[in-house]
This record gives C-alpha cells, structure tokens and sequence, in this order.
C-alpha cells in the first residue's frame, strides 16, 4: 500500500512559465481551460476542453524556456472526419482531455463523457433542478486520434499527410469505446452517469511504442482508478481510419487497475518504462493531488493491479479553492532530466497575467 503524503513530498515549485496565447484562442478561454499538454522539443503541445482544436505554442529559449508563445492553431476537423457532421448548429467542442508525442506522430483523446448541465447563479427552485437532470453527450468526445507530425522550418508541425501517414480516427465509424465498454464487468454500469458524478471520464493518454494507455479519472471503483490499454493500428482498408488490435480474451483493450488513494487519473506522462500519473478527484473537488510513479508500467504484458512496491508517490501538488486544478503534466527537457510542467484548469487570478498568458509550474521529481 502506498503511504500518507508527507511535507518531504509536496513539490516545490522551481520557477513559472508564462503561456502566451492568441486572441481568438483567449476569447474561446482556451487558456483558462487547459486540460492537455505535452513538450516536444522547442514547442509545446496544449489542448483545452472547451474546443476541438490542438494548439502549437513555440519557446523563447528552447533550452531554458520562460515563455511559450506565436501561437499555432490547429482543428481537428481539418486534419481527421470526425463525428457530427458540420455545419451550423454542430457543437465543435471535442472535450480533449490527453495529448501524447510519440515518433512520427501526436495523439490526443476526448473524454468519452456525459455532461450534466450546471446550476448557476441566476437559476433558481424548478429550472435549477430541471438542468441538474439534464444530460447529454456529444460524439466528438468519443474519439481518439493519431496525427502525423513533420519538420517545418525547424519546428514540430501538425499535418493531414506526411507522405507515409495520414491522419487517422477511432470513433467516427462504427464501434466507438463507449460501444466496446457496454458489456464489461466492471465499467459498464458508469458508461449512462455524467463524467463528473464518477462516471466514465477519459482524462489521460500515454503512447509507448504500440501501447496507448487511457487513464480514466472515473469511474473510481471501491478506490480503484482505472487504465486502459489500447493496440490501436491503421485500418487497411480505410487509411483515415484507427482500428483496435484484440488482446488474447478476445477484447480490443486491458484494464490495470492503480490504487490512487481513492483519487482517479488526471493525466499520463512516459518517463521510460514507468508511468507518471497525475491523480485527483474524480468528483467536484479541489484536492489533493498527487503524482505517482507507475514502475514498469511499459512492460507489463498482462492486467495488472497496480499497488505496493510497483507504485510510488513522488510529489503533493498544489491546489487553490475552487480554481488551480492540476490538469496536465509533462517533462520539461530529456527524460532523465526529472522536470515537470504543471498546467492548471480554472487558474487562479495571480495565474493571469495582464498581456493574456496564464502561468505554468515547472516542479522537479525526487
């Protein structure tokens, strides 16, 4: 069993970077919604949850960067098909929720969830309980995405073909993994309950090699998170297409299951073979959150329980009242370097700075 956080492991915040976002980009609150990121050489990858769009910021020094900035804008629904046509009146939001950067290409993933319309200020008595009982689902959420990533000028650049591979979807065709989970023992029962009331939520992507790993922010089970593990490949009769592999019961995906303190993954970050797992609430909360370590987590060749000497907790994060919600982490420089960047959901004020960036935390691991 892993043990209670002590002071010896609550991060110390090394220094800040500043995210410098567009105009269009902050008008949408991309940067006050982060919900994705990953590092990749001079540039950074982000995402928000509020849009279907990846977003392609450039470093000031790429060797000791204090900002990310020259923002590049990039929609989803110009590189893959994805679900709900277009047009007016389609909901564009894809509710991305995990970026990954691997070889020739970048991944990313929506959430998979329902929603539950939200109480506000001004609804009060009937039409405050009419929206608690309203709930609804979007198709874009339920994709998963692989799109190819070239050279240009010297920077990682997003691209529909790179002349061997083109993008590709799962999800818009057929079986999505809503449709994969409808029979399964332990999360069938969560897929008609909103994300946010501990129903299924994909917040988490990590790619090694043939492997992509889905960390589920809920359901918890009994204080059990969950990660899935994918064998997604080309369709070879449709090349816009992903299709997953099946494992040997015959399934498309494996679970593992990590005992998180009763917390859900927030995200996935590959640090060689072992995992870096970002674990928060899974309901409406605003603490703790840790980062663990999941040792081997790139090997493991069969479903694995996931506890004891195979995780460690490695930091205690920070956390506001009622905003700075850690939401996506990501190694600053190589690998054996051991620094992480923290970005933050709902950021404080401090965190807005005056010519529209938001502040991110660099932490380092023990």
């Amino acid at each position: 069993m892993t043990t209670e956080p002590t002071m010896t492991d609550r991060a110390t915040i090394e220094r800040t970077v500043t995210l410098r976002f567009g105009t269009a980009a902050r008008e949408s609150a991309t940067h006050t919604n982060l919900s994705a990121i990953r590092s990749d050489g001079p540039v950074l990858w982000v995402a928000g949850d509020e849009t279907a769009t990846i977003e392609r910021l450039v470093a000031d020094d790429p060797d000791a960067p204090t900002c990310y900035g020259d923002q590049t804008s990039y929609p989803l629904v110009d590189l893959v098909p994805l679900p709900g046509g277009t047009g007016p009146g389609v909901e564009e939001e894809a509710d991305i929720e995990g970026l990954a950067r691997t070889g020739d290409a970048l991944w990313a993933v929506g959430s998979h969830s329902l929603r539950r319309r939200r109480i506000r200020d001004e609804h009060d008595g009937d039409r405050a309980l009419r929206r608690l009982a309203r709930v609804t689902g979007q198709p874009r959420r339920q994709v998963l995405v692989r799109i190819p990533v070239v050279d240009v000028d010297g920077l990682p650049t997003l691209v529909k073909d790179d002349g061997t591979h083109g993008a590709a979807v799962f999800g818009t065709r057929g079986k999505d993994l809503r449709d994969l989970l409808a029979d399964d023992e332990h999360l069938a029962p969560f897929l008609p309950i909103p994300g946010k009331d501990n129903g299924l939520d994909i917040e988490g992507i990590a790619v090694s090699g043939e492997r992509v790993y889905l960390g589920l922010r809920g359901p918890v089970l009994r204080g059990w998170a969950v990660v899935l593990e994918l064998r997604p490949e080309v369709d070879r009769h449709d090349p816009a297409r992903l299709r997953l592999r099946r494992f040997p019961d015959g399934r498309r995906y494996r679970k593992h299951v990590l005992r998180l303190a009763g917390l859900g993954v927030r995200d996935l970050c590959p640090q060689g073979e072992d995992l870096l797992v970002l674990a928060g609430p899974t309901m409406d909360l605003d603490g703790p959150v840790y980062v663990y370590r999941w040792h081997g987590a790139c090997a493991a060749e069969e479903p694995t329980v996931v506890r004891g000497d195979l995780l460690t907790r490695e930091l205690s994060l920070p956390f506001g009242d009622g905003d700075d919600h850690a939401e996506g982490i990501g190694l600053l420089g190589s690998a054996e370097d051991g620094r992480l960047l923290v970005v933050y959901d709902s950021p404080a004020p401090a965190r807005l700075t005056d010519d529209g960036g938001v502040l991110a935390d660099v932490v380092r691991l023990p």
